[in-house]
């Protein structure tokens, strides 16, 4: 039996974002250890979420606010 995702984004949804954050990379490889560390940093964090939200992975979490980042800038904000 398959077990299915609670989360609103599907396998592909997350591979279209990950092909959407190595486009607008000028390095793949800078990129890529950004994505790690961020969910590195996530995965620290996730001690002290809700149990809902630690069932998603740090590295797709990672995927996801990035690429987010990438196509809504307004959400980051003004430093």
């Amino acid at each position: 039996m398959l077990k299915r995702s609670k989360f609103e984004t599907t396998q592909s949804q997350i591979m279209y974002r990950a092909e959407d954050l190595i486009s607008a990379a000028s390095n793949r490889y800078r990129i890529t250890v950004q994505v790690a560390n961020r969910a590195k940093r996530r995965r620290y964090e996730d001690f002290d979420t809700p149990a809902e939200d630690v069932m998603m992975k740090p590295v797709l979490r990672a995927i996801i606010e990035m690429s987010d980042e990438l196509t809504q800038p307004e959400i980051i904000g003004e430093l």
